[in-house]
């Protein structure tokens, strides 16, 4: 993957979360304190996945897929419960938006997304196939993004 394209890949995620935020909320289902209380568990439990799964990764962390040079293969911590935590913290923080949403707009939009970061994994995995010879291991061992879901046999 070229480097303008990975680039492009997350800024389309970012803008794609924006749009939940900047939507305006509609009446698709009533939006009352449970709703608010399950969104707003939804949006913390991402920011606070997200947290972890960043900081176990510490200076090799990058928004792009393409992984560094001197990166490692993690697979402690989040990493053993999902290989890809952070894509599942922005998924579950985005769920949370469109639960406060209520929209159809809302609704596709998380379907892009959702599209897009299934995407997204798919490209960093062949990546991180060839550069990891552990990670046929791993992958067939460890969910994509929830555990036991998205298991690798090759």
């Amino acid at each position: 993957m070229k480097p303008a394209t990975a680039w492009s890949l997350v800024v389309l995620q970012f803008v794609f979360i924006g749009a939940l935020v900047a939507l305006p909320p509609g009446g698709l289902w009533p939006t009352g304190i449970l709703i608010t209380i399950i969104g707003g568990v939804l949006v913390s439990a991402g920011v606070a996945f997200g947290a972890l799964a960043g900081r176990r990764l510490g200076k090799t962390l990058t928004p792009s897929p393409i992984p560094r040079e001197e990166g490692h293969l993690e697979t402690s911590g989040v990493y053993a419960w999902a290989r890809h935590p952070i894509y599942t913290a922005l998924l579950t923080l985005s769920l949370g938006l469109v639960l406060w949403g209520a929209s159809i707009a809302h609704l596709a939009v998380f379907f892009f997304l959702v599209v897009l970061i299934k995407f997204k994994a798919q490209a960093e995995e062949n990546m991180l196939f060839k550069k990891y010879e552990a990670y046929a291991e791993y992958a067939a061992r460890v969910g994509r993004f929830f555990p036991g879901f998205g298991l690798v046999r090759k």
